[in-house]
């Protein structure tokens, strides 16, 4: 029922990898978008479900004229493509140099991005894949529209201190300034580790002290496992009971506890949009050339 934005501060702490196993698992229908500006690796490394590679041009490329004559969110799925597991993706860029088509689009994506669980035709959540963030990244303009923002980091003591910092900047331009772990503020700011399924749930405890005591306005939600076989199993490098592994495990548990935890107040928030749009379309039913189109769906998972 929601936007979940995933993001990292610098380096490579597997941000793709992330967005792919929690999408894999997750609970409900749902749209992967490769919305990093520097551009996608999903279809390097994945392939399609015809068995052939992923079409480059087909995803946020092709968006980009769409979204300026304004876009339904069910027009997504015109541009989705399913990988050969049953995953549905938005294609990222090829380069980072076509970002510059996408210039002033991104609040109407992130706006279609959340709409989309309220389509009465196709209704997904989607987690979108927005890289690194450092700098003045314009994939941040995802951010207000997202219902939960998840910050993805590894262990060591520079990358602890990056999130902290980063997360803190994240509250002050989203929520306008810092909060405690008891005031936290809407998009939540969640950091999901990447840690050694032997000591991840101390290094959880300790990373998330840490996030509060600095009153950041964010906290550890979950952490996934470093898992470099899993990984390359999910990218199809390596053969093996991929849902046997300890990264898509360790996916399943953090998509399972942020449900618990978010999935109420997700479902309210839908269902109140939904008796908006009821209670408007009377107005607009008034006004005939307000006509809509509807994309057509994604293949099924």
């Amino acid at each position: 029922m929601a936007l979940i934005a995933l993001a990292a501060d610098k380096g490579s702490p597997g941000v793709t990898t992330a967005a792919v196993a929690l999408a894999a698992v997750w609970p409900r229908r749902v749209l992967l978008a490769e919305t990093d500006p520097a551009g996608g690796d999903l279809v390097y490394r994945s392939a399609a479900a015809h068995g052939g590679p992923l079409n480059p041009n087909t995803g946020m490329l092709s968006i980009a004229a769409t979204a300026r004559r304004g876009l339904v969110p069910d027009q997504l799925w015109d541009h989705v493509q399913p990988l050969s597991g049953g995953l549905e993706v938005l294609v990222g860029l090829g380069i980072a140099e076509q970002a510059a088509g996408l210039a002033g689009l991104w609040p109407t994506l992130g706006h279609a991005f959340a709409s989309l669980a309220d389509s009465p035709h196709a209704s997904a959540d989607v987690i979108a894949d927005c890289g690194r963030i450092s700098g003045d990244t314009p994939a941040v303009e995802l951010f207000p529209h997202a219902a939960l923002v998840l910050l993805i980091s590894r262990t060591e003591p520079e990358a602890l201190a990056r999130v902290r910092d980063r997360a803190a900047a994240l509250a002050g331009k989203l929520h306008g300034g810092p909060r405690g772990a008891a005031n936290l503020g809407n998009p939540v700011i969640g950091v999901v580790l990447i840690a050694d399924t032997g000591n991840a749930a101390k290094l959880a405890s300790q990373v998330n002290d840490m996030l509060v005591h600095a009153q950041t306005g964010a906290r550890v939600v979950g952490t996934l496992a470093d898992d470099p076989a899993g990984a390359e199993q999910l990218a199809g490098r390596r053969r093996g009971r991929l849902d046997k592994s300890l990264l898509i495990r360790s996916a399943r548990k953090v998509t399972a506890d942020l449900y618990q935890q978010y999935g109420a107040a997700w479902a309210a928030s839908a269902q109140a949009q939904q008796a908006q749009q009821a209670h408007a379309r009377p107005q607009q039913a008034q006004q005939p050339h307000q006509g809509r189109t509807n994309g057509r769906a994604g293949a099924g998972r």
